[in-house]
């Protein structure tokens, strides 16, 4: 099973919504994602190499569209 990393900009304040994202797939799907502060307003959730989600301009990820998207991806 591939490694979840969840790339986030820590000067953003992105590291709360990192966390929360990582406890959710922890409670939800039993993950232990690897939580890596960035820089330049990053917000990526990646499953080995494939990134399953990210900010975008207008969008940003809640915990439950990441656990869903993981799921997803791991289901393929």
């Amino acid at each position: 099973m591939a490694d979840v990393s969840i790339i986030y900009c820590r000067p953003c304040g992105y590291e709360k919504r990192a966390k929360e994202a990582a406890a959710r797939l922890r409670g939800r799907l039993g993950l232990d994602a690897t939580l890596v502060p960035g820089k330049g307003g990053v917000f990526e959730v990646k499953l080995g190499d494939k990134t399953v989600a990210k900010r975008a301009k207008g969008y940003f990820p809640d915990a439950d569209d990441i656990v869903t998207a993981v799921a997803a991806a791991r289901a393929r």
